[in-house]
């Protein structure tokens, strides 16, 4: 009979997180943490990578911070050097650092369009692609890449990221095609508006917030731990026959709107 706890569980298992300074970041690589895994996270800002290390370790887990500049192919390269070199390679890649660029499709600038595609769509590829190897030689692999609800919908102002978050769909239909015979599932989550520090703005709009509480049925915004059990099940063996499926956490935005 099928242990229910176990298949959830993480121990043993090296994850790496990108974007882990804050945010769904944070918050994923808090739960996997907490599930067993030993966690790499991947951002920008030491300090606060070092201070979630050390938040984590006090809650009985295990973490180590990679300072990382994945908007270009030569930071791409250093950070998965150096996962190599420390002998980190991870079981699980959940593919999270993002930006967006709300200007209206007349004040878009293709300098600032190349930043978004390359950091949203082109470094999960790039991580994919150096990490993916590592994972078929054990047979056991899992690829969680972080899309939207604008992964199956259209926004005002919201051009690039948008069209990223629909190639993050793709993406994870391609890779789940060639990598799950072997030991590789992949799969997307696509929440819905979480209130983290990338949308702020949105946070701060009464017009916004009055009709996201008429559009949500849920009727409020989505926290960043409503992410934690989809997370867990597309990371864990509870996924074992889950392969190329976008998970919508939304509240029911999405069905209703």
């Amino acid at each position: 009979m099928c242990d229910p706890f176990a298949m959830f569980s993480l121990q043993g298992r090296i994850a790496l997180v990108t974007g882990a300074s804050g945010g769904i970041g944070l918050s994923v690589a808090r739960t996997l943490a907490a599930a067993g895994a030993r966690v790499v996270l991947a951002a920008r800002s030491k300090d606060r990578l070092e201070a979630i290390v050390t938040g984590i370790e006090s809650a009985g887990g295990a973490a180590v911070a990679v300072v990382a500049d994945l908007s270009s192919p030569e930071g791409v390269a250093t950070l998965t050097a150096q996962l190599l070199e420390q002998g980190l390679v991870p079981d699980i890649l959940v593919n999270n650092a993002g930006m967006i660029d709300r200007s209206p499709l007349g004040d878009i600038s293709t300098g600032r369009w190349d930043e978004v595609v390359f950091l949203n769509l082109t470094t999960p590829m790039l991580l994919a692609q150096a990490l993916a190897p590592g994972m078929c030689a054990k047979g056991w692999g899992r690829i969680v890449n972080i899309g939207s609800v604008l992964s199956i919908q259209g926004k005002r102002n919201a051009h690039s990221y948008t069209a990223t978050k629909h190639g993050i769909a793709g993406l994870t239909r391609s890779l789940a095609a060639e990598l799950g015979a072997d030991g590789i599932r992949v799969n997307a989550i696509c929440p819905g508006y979480i209130r983290t520090e990338i949308n702020t703005v949105l946070q701060e709009d009464p017009e916004f917030n009055a009709g996201l509480m008429r559009n949500v049925p849920i009727g409020r915004w989505g926290e960043v731990d409503d992410l934690s059990g989809p997370l867990l099940l597309l990371a864990s063996d509870a996924s074992a026959y889950v392969n190329g499926h976008l998970l919508i956490v939304d509240g029911g935005m999405t069905i209703a709107h």
